[in-house]
């Protein structure tokens, strides 16, 4: 073997970023349209909300196998979780009503009524209640409080126009609801469901956020800028330019940073405690969905793709390919460390899976007849480093199994992925 064939097919094993993390792909029926997930804690299980099917698939979080189909409302497009209880909720946005399901049996325990077009649910664990906001109401738009154990409605509050995102701060017991199209943020009592305050931030505000370290809610405003509000007082502490039409919210507490992702830039990285943008993570702009892994210090960012960025260094870890071009949701499942996406255009749940030890797995099932093989070399190319079974780095080869990963020739390059090979002589 010449050493320029095995550079160049090492290097084509190394550099297919795209395939990593990529455990599977569950399949849906061609008319679900998966818009919404939530995770089940107790039992493992990831739920997702097919808008056109009007239904939600269960998969379990160890298998990756769809256990059952529940029945929904007309076009569910929210999920949210009780732990307390073991429910799972799902706002019918079509029907005005929320779906409770019991968590074990996966079975519908009953149908609440609410405002009209429900379109965002949270739930607050302080007291047990479940918010539901109603885009739809007539004469005026509200939310419902469900009650997480008996599933009645306690109360309607009213809200303003076209509520659209909720959030809940469990260190003043609030709930925040951003009114799409009154350019406002409703603050609730999450005790007595009376409304606090009303603040005014920018137009069409659309997703929010909380941070328990520095006790703030961020709010992004599709119309431009991310305001932020203090929890305790409810007062406007500043607004943040994060470009034209933010889309999406995630919060990494193990750095206090906020992410922002839009349709004009990309994700701006906002400083928790200074408000201050740290920077901005370009190439992903038309992002419709973030999500934080706590286990791997992870941001997940839907643009078609999915970009992996580093929590500590903001640099992008992956691009990793997914079925279809419509991501609109993710969930974590921290017992397996899975990532699920919701791809609405295909109908389908991308299932991306964090190895700790480094090593990971390839981009889709393989047929049982398959057998993986390395690749053979006789030493390793120019710029590349070899690791042994448990992850540690081996300096001077002898002949063996590793697994190689090329290192960046340049600043500011990264990098590129393991592959496995076998060093003979």
């Amino acid at each position: 073997m010449k050493y320029a064939s095995v550079l160049l097919a090492v290097s084509c094993l190394l550099s297919a970023v795209n395939a990593q993390w990529y455990e599977t792909t569950i399949q849906l029926p061609d008319s679900a349209d998966p818009f919404a997930l939530c995770y089940n804690s107790i039992n493992n299980k990831v739920y997702s909300a097919n808008q056109i099917s009007d239904d939600v698939t269960v998969i379990g979080g160890a298998t990756n196998q769809v256990i059952t189909t529940v029945s929904a409302g007309h076009q569910p497009q929210a999920l949210c979780y009780n732990p307390r209880n073991n429910k799972v909720y799902c706002a019918n946005n079509r029907s005005g009503t929320v779906t409770v399901i019991d968590g074990a049996a996966d079975s519908v325990i009953t149908t609440v009524t609410t405002g009209g077009r429900p379109l965002a649910l949270c739930y607050n664990p302080q007291d047990n209640k479940v918010y539901s906001a109603n885009s739809g109401s007539t004469p005026i738009d509200t939310m419902t409080v469900i009650d997480g154990a008996t599933n009645q409605v306690i109360t309607t509050v009213t809200a303003g126009d076209y509520p659209q995102a909720l959030c809940y701060n469990p260190q003043n017991n609030k709930v925040y609801c951003a009114n799409n199209n009154s350019g406002t943020v409703t603050v609730i009592d999450g005790a007595t469901d009376q409304v606090i305050a009303t603040v005014t931030v920018g137009d069409y505000p659309q997703a929010l956020c909380y941070n328990p370290q520095n006790n703030k809610v961020y709010c992004a405003n599709a119309g431009g800028g991310m305001t932020v509000i203090d929890g305790a007082t409810d007062q406007v502490i500043t607004t943040v330019g994060v470009g034209y039409y933010p889309f999406a919210l995630c919060y990494n507490p193990q750095n206090n940073k906020v992410y922002c992702v839009n349709w004009g830039s990309g994700v701006i990285v906002i400083d928790g405690a200074t408000n201050q943008i740290i920077t901005t993570v370009t190439g992903l702009s038309g992002g419709s969905a973030l999500l934080y892994n706590p286990q791997n210090n992870k941001v997940y960012c839907a643009v078609h793709y999915v970009f992996v960025i580093d929590g500590a260094t903001n640099q992008v870890l992956r691009t990793i390919e997914v079925v279809g071009r419509e991501q609109f949701d993710f969930t974590w499942n921290p017992v397996q460390n899975r990532v699920y996406v919701a791809n609405q255009g295909s109908s389908s749940i991308s299932v991306l899976r964090d190895w700790a030890g480094g090593i990971e797995e390839s981009p889709k099932p393989q047929a049982p007849s398959h057998k993986p093989a390395a690749t053979v070399i006789r030493s390793l190319p120019s710029g590349a480093v070899a690791f042994d079974a448990v992850g540690r780095r081996v300096v001077g080869t002898r002949p063996g199994v590793y697994f190689v990963r090329e290192e960046p020739q340049a600043a500011g390059s990264k990098s590129q992925a393991f592959c496995k090979v076998v060093i003979a002589r």
